[in-house]
C-alpha cells in the first residue's frame, strides 16, 4: 500500500504542471515533434524538452527518432494503467 501511495504521489507531481497535461492530451492521439509541440502551447523548444523529459521519464510518453527530429506520444498503455490506479485510488469506501 505504501508503495502504491509514493507511486501516486509520484504520478500527480507529473503531472502537478498544466503544461504537461497539456502535453499528454496533445499527445495522447498523434505523435508530434518538439518545434510543434512549442509553436501549440507557446512555449520555447527548450521548455517542452524539460518536460518532455519529465514525461518521459514517467514512463508516459515515448519518443521517436524520424531523421533530425524525436516525435513524441504518449504511451497510453501506462495512461490506461494510471486510469486504474486513480479510479481505485478516488472510489468512495465500501461501509
Amino acid at each position: 500500500m505504501i508503495s502504491n501511495a509514493q507511486e501516486l504521489a509520484d504520478l500527480f507531481k507529473v503531472l502537478s504542471s498544466p503544461s504537461r497535461v497539456k502535453m499528454l492530451e496533445l499527445i495522447k492521439n498523434r505523435s508530434l515533434c518538439v518545434s510543434i509541440l512549442a509553436k501549440e502551447l507557446n512555449m520555447t523548444p527548450a521548455a517542452v524538452s524539460q518536460h518532455m523529459r519529465i514525461l518521459r521519464s514517467a514512463k508516459l510518453a515515448k519518443g521517436e527518432k524520424r531523421g533530425n527530429y524525436v516525435h513524441y506520444q504518449a504511451d497510453n498503455e501506462k495512461l490506461k494503467k494510471w486510469q486504474k490506479k486513480i479510479r481505485l485510488f478516488f472510489e468512495p469506501p465500501l461501509t
